[in-house]
């Protein structure tokens, strides 16, 4: 799947998700901070939406990061490729975590690869839970934290810890080690 193919798919995700909730272009566009014009023009595939957009698009519009960076598991390229260098992933801080993107230019793709920082110290700190289509695989890098899920007790985690999980069970994590617990995470729809 080319380029064009992409931005075509990231398009109809954007729009069938617009008009499932029966909003308008500007609805959306003011919804998600963005303009008509802009919002169109992705739908439209002629413009290629920063990570930020694509982050305000998903939260108005009730989608997942995965949903959207992850539209096609099919591709017929066989040698595609992207790297990161160490400490050149595309950061994003919320209010729990600090997301380092890794292999982020490759927008067709099963995989979701990330390091998180846990900033959270209590589960309270979430307004909700978090949940999206497909599984999860974590990996504890340093510290200590406690993954919390909607069915199953607590789960305190240290470094060299994993976890393999449906990413549709509400989950959270917080940093339990006095210095905020990082891990790998890989998204998988």
């Amino acid at each position: 799947m080319d380029d064009q193919d992409e931005g075509m798919a990231l398009g109809r995700s954007i729009r069938d998700a617009r008009r499932a909730k029966g909003w308008t272009l500007e609805e959306a566009g003011r919804a998600a901070g963005i303009g008509r014009s802009t919002l169109s023009k992705i739908e439209n595939n002629q413009t290629k939406p920063s990570f930020d957009i694509v982050r305000r698009l998903t939260q108005a519009l009730d989608l997942s990061t995965p949903q959207l960076f992850l539209q096609s598991g099919q591709s017929g390229i066989s040698g595609r490729r992207d790297y990161t260098p160490k400490g050149d992933g595309e950061i994003k801080d919320t209010s729990t975590y600090i997301h380092e993107l890794l292999c982020s230019e490759l927008t067709s793709k099963r995989m979701l690869p990330y390091i998180a920082t846990i900033k959270a110290r209590d589960i309270s700190e979430f307004d909700n839970w978090i949940r999206h289509s497909g599984e999860e695989f974590m990996f504890v890098l340093s510290g200590e934290l406690t993954f919390v899920s909607e069915h199953y007790r607590p789960l305190p985690m240290k470094a060299g810890d994993s976890l393999y999980y449906d990413s549709g069970m509400g989950h959270g994590c917080i940093s339990t080690s006095t210095e905020d617990a990082r891990v790998l995470w890989v998204s998988l729809e």
